[in-house]
């Protein structure tokens, strides 16, 4: 879709919602040229997590079955 900066100043929040949502980028034309409003995808916090692969010394499956009442204490 291309629109005007007119148009678009008159119906900013919609239109830029709208993007937002289904990710289809919006045309502005001004003076001729184009303009191009576009969502980047939103990168999964996980994605940026770096694996220590030392941070368990031991087998991980024993902590599964721990015993933790001797450590827990009620408040």
């Amino acid at each position: 879709m291309t629109i005007t900066v007119t148009a678009l100043r008159a119906d900013l929040y919609r239109l830029v919602d709208q993007v937002l949502e289904d990710g289809v980028p919006l045309e502005i034309e001004r003076n001729g040229r184009i303009l191009t409003l576009s969502a980047t995808p939103l990168e999964s916090k996980l994605a940026a997590l770096v694996p220590i692969p030392d941070l368990i010394v031991g087998d991980p499956d024993s902590l599964i079955h721990h015993d933790w009442s001797d450590e827990w204490k009620p408040m």
